[in-house]
């Protein structure tokens, strides 16, 4: 086919895909706006249908998070460049990801030069919940709710890496749950059933990479992953090679967080200069060895290789403070402090892993988890509605943004503040619950 031809039935083939696009206002009501980051805003939505009319009935009723993604800008013109590498990630891994525990995508659309992510909803994120408890309430997080929220957590990440995908940016505000709500009302008029809330959801991939056998030091594409408060050790000496241990380390502070309303390890982090150059985080590890101690050798085989050990020798020695710090929030040291332990362990070949974190002996022990994490609330305790808004006000109260050049959103909402339980728990891992006593999330 000559050039010219062949040019002619392409532009042929993109008018047509063109028009045959259903544009995102005729397919969904957008009810406000939740948050906006680096790469994008999200947007609360209801499903419409054909004609116009919010869907009530049926498969495609209900409430969704709308993420649009910026297009680029070169002045004032907006272009269309390609789409980003995080957003690359956050579509090919969640179209595959199909657990209970983990986002749902409903669908992508293109419109505009602009990519539309279609979520399912969720009211609360651990974030909230955490500002909700130390603000107003002023009271701890209820432990068999805590333990809900963990076991959750932990089965989410099981099937991530059991499906060699890290996530790379565990943090509060992206561990979504959801709400119990009506479901919507049925043709036939019979009774409405009540969609099952507390249910916890791993959101936000635009970080997650596979893992299965990396061909290059994972630090050569992104110079920083994990949100600085719950970045693991080793990436904070300049690890060029990490694993999966990087989110357990981030779960264990996120577990440190929800006992203590704050986070554990409060640091503030070191900019990246004009060369985009990674700088020495010591204040971030100064506050991990304020409560962990200062790692040795003996501890962590390795250590004195790591890129960045001339600078770790400048830190001051300090001892363990873990079990002090663990007794003033829950009054005595129970297997919850030993599942921290091996969370907070140095050496990323001996941190627990989530498949040991979930047999830990400390799910097994009464109050167990349950399915639905908000089943133990005391009467008349609720979690307040997420902050829908007709403007886009930037929210407050984030962590650390990540580092100038980074790929990911790290507003508390960003596209965390999305999504809610899928039906069913297809693509469930199998055989990781704990041995010894059945859990009621079963």
């Amino acid at each position: 086919m000559p050039p010219t031809q062949s040019h002619d039935v392409m532009r042929t083939y993109r008018a047509r895909k063109d028009e045959a696009r259903i544009a995102v206002n005729s397919k969904y009501h957008i009810l406000g706006f939740i948050s906006s980051g680096t790469y994008g805003r999200v947007y609360k939505a209801q499903a419409k249908d054909t004609n116009g009319t919010i869907v009530v009935t049926g498969p495609s009723a209900g409430v969704y998070a709308i993420k649009k993604f910026k297009p680029d800008k070169e002045g004032e013109v907006v272009t269309y460049t390609g789409i980003s590498q995080s957003a690359c990630r956050e579509i090919a891994l969640t179209r595959e990801m199909r657990h209970e525990n983990v986002i749902v995508l409903r669908e992508v659309m293109l419109e505009d030069k602009s990519i539309f992510m279609v979520f399912e909803y969720a009211e609360h994120d651990f974030l909230q919940i955490i500002h909700h408890h130390s603000q107003t309430l002023h009271q701890a997080i209820l432990l068999p709710v805590l333990k809900s929220f963990m076991y959750q957590l932990l089965n989410g990440l099981l099937y991530l890496h059991n499906s060699h995908i890290m996530h790379r940016d565990l943090k509060p505000a992206n561990i979504l749950v959801t709400a119990a709500r009506p479901m919507p009302a049925t043709s036939t008029g019979s009774a409405v059933p009540i969609t099952q809330g507390g249910v916890v959801k791993i959101g936000d991939l635009g970080l997650a990479r596979l893992c299965r056998s990396p061909l290059q030091p994972l630090l050569s594409g992104d110079k920083v992953v994990v949100t600085i408060w719950y970045r693991a050790p080793e990436l904070l000496l300049g690890a060029r090679h990490y694993t999966k241990a990087i989110d357990c380390w981030a779960v264990g502070c996120i577990f440190a967080e929800l006992l203590a309303l704050r986070p554990i390890f409060k640091g503030e982090e070191a900019k990246l200069d004009a060369k985009k150059n990674v700088p020495f985080q010591r204040d971030q590890l100064t506050k991990i060895f304020d409560v962990l101690g200062t790692p040795t050798e003996q501890h962590w085989p390795g250590l004195t290789s790591m890129p960045e050990y001339k600078n770790f020798i400048t830190c001051d020695r300090q001892e363990n403070k873990l079990s002090q710090w663990y007794r003033q929030r829950s009054r005595n040291l129970d297997c919850g402090y030993d599942l921290m332990c091996q969370l907070f362990e140095y050496d990323p070949a001996r941190r627990l892993d989530a498949r040991g974190a979930l047999s830990h002996w400390w799910f097994q022990e009464e109050p167990v988890p349950t399915a639905n994490a908000f089943a133990h609330l005391l009467d008349g305790v609720s979690y307040p509605l997420r902050r829908v808004t007709q403007d886009e006000a930037p929210l407050t109260n984030a962590p650390p943004a990540l580092t100038a050049g980074h790929v990911a959103d790290s507003r508390p909402g960003s596209s965390s503040y999305l999504i809610s339980r899928m039906t069913g728990a297809a693509g469930q891992v199998p055989g990781h619950q704990p041995p010894r006593k059945k859990s009621r999330m079963e």
